[in-house]
């Protein structure tokens, strides 16, 4: 089984907002580079803010995975 386009639409749309906001935040010329391991740690927490915190998503719709 995989993911269907739909899903892997919202799984980078999820990366690229991380990745959009850290540029966003940062506060002087450097570059961040694209890193999935710092994305992932980030959007685990905004994950259990929006999931568990808020109620404001399901954890498979707010990022899609493959269930084992």
């Amino acid at each position: 089984m995989e993911l269907s386009k739909q899903e892997i639409e919202r799984q980078d749309f999820v990366d690229n907002s991380i990745f959009d906001l850290l540029q966003s935040l940062k506060s002087s010329d450097k570059t961040i580079e694209w890193n999935i391991e710092m994305i992932g740690d980030i959007r685990d927490v905004i994950q259990y803010w929006i999931v568990e915190r808020c109620g404001a998503s399901d954890e498979a719709s707010f990022y899609p995975f493959l269930k084992e």
